[in-house]
């Protein structure tokens, strides 16, 4: 016995990538696709980031297989990561927790109805994005029950302020199979983390790219419209077409631990766009003489409800400083 334990060296690591991780159940996917269940060695110290999770699902580690199937998987180092996507951590104000780490693209599902979902949600999630450098794309989901003037306006005021921002904005009913070759092109091939609210059909997405996942859908409530949550926690699945996702909770709130007020307005592209025109350098858009953006909204450069979602996000990280 003791002999076994003495081959389970670093010498014997092998390179993996995190497919699921829930608490200390981590479970890695080595280069050949076989899976392991392992623990973590020691404690990882992660540059810059208060997480209450070391390691997150898309993280690439080096570990060293279990020698019985009894046992446990042994990760002894965490790579360095090209990016990642936070929320705030539940219970801790200074802390975030790591949804996913090494994707291509993320994928915000948006539902005109069904639930609604709001503009300040989606405002919150592409500034994660344009944060860590992480291409976004927003697929409006549920078409097909786009039925009255009312949110057909809805859509088409959607489409417009992202599109002309430079997003890529994309229309599917995930219910229909005539859009499985659109939902093939998007994911083909890519690393993606596909978030939103409960109920605005990521599962059933994701259930059209590769029938063969078979992911757990839920119901819309006909009463105040909010879906159930149908996924407890983050985890990448494999695409039979290629590439992987990374399906998550929905996201109540994703969090702006280590972010302050100077760097938010870069964060919003019709914002950097204007903001060389603003009078004073370091104008901050709120209400200082001269500011190109505040401008931008009366030229519809910039739309009330990005710049009512940028107020409300100095507010929370002035609140976070204190």
């Amino acid at each position: 016995m003791g002999g076994k334990k003495g081959n389970r060296t670093s010498a014997n690591a092998k390179k993996g990538r995190v497919i699921r991780s829930v608490g200390s159940s981590i479970r890695v996917e080595d280069e050949e696709g076989q899976r392991f269940d392992c623990v973590i060695r020691g404690k990882f110290r992660i540059k810059g980031i208060k997480s209450t999770n070391p390691v997150a699902v898309g993280d690439e580690v080096m570990f060293v297989p279990p020698q019985e199937e009894s046992e446990l998987g042994v990760i002894t180092e965490l790579q360095e990561r090209k990016n990642y996507i936070l929320r705030k951590a539940i219970g801790h104000n200074h802390k975030v927790h790591i949804l996913a780490a090494n994707v291509d693209q993320a994928i915000l599902v948006f539902t005109i109805d069904f639930p609604p979902t709001s503009t300040g949600f989606a405002n919150r999630f592409l500034l994660v994005t344009e944060a860590y450098h992480i291409p976004a794309v927003i697929v409006i989901n549920k078409v097909d029950l786009i039925t009255n003037e009312e949110q057909r306006d809805r859509l088409r005021l959607v489409k417009e302020i992202y599109s002309s921002l430079g997003y890529k904005v994309i229309e599917i009913n995930s219910t229909d199979p005539s859009y499985q070759q659109t939902a093939l092109d998007l994911f083909k091939g890519k690393v993606s983390f596909i978030g939103g609210h409960s109920g605005a059909g990521k599962s059933t997405l994701l259930n059209l790219v590769d029938p063969d996942l078979n992911i757990k859908t839920g119901l819309v409530s006909d009463y105040n419209k909010k879906g159930k949550h149908t996924t407890t926690y983050a985890e990448m699945h494999p695409l039979a077409p290629g590439g992987y996702v990374i399906d998550s909770p929905g996201i109540k709130e994703l969090g702006l631990t280590g972010f302050d007020s100077e760097e938010l307005r870069h964060y919003f592209p019709e914002m950097r766009r204007l903001m060389a025109d603003c009078r004073f350098n370091d104008c901050k858009h709120l209400n200082e003489p001269g500011c190109a953006v505040r401008a931008g909204l009366e030229t519809g450069e910039v739309h009330p409800s990005r710049y009512d979602t940028y107020l409300r996000m100095m507010e929370e990280v002035k609140e976070l400083r204190y």
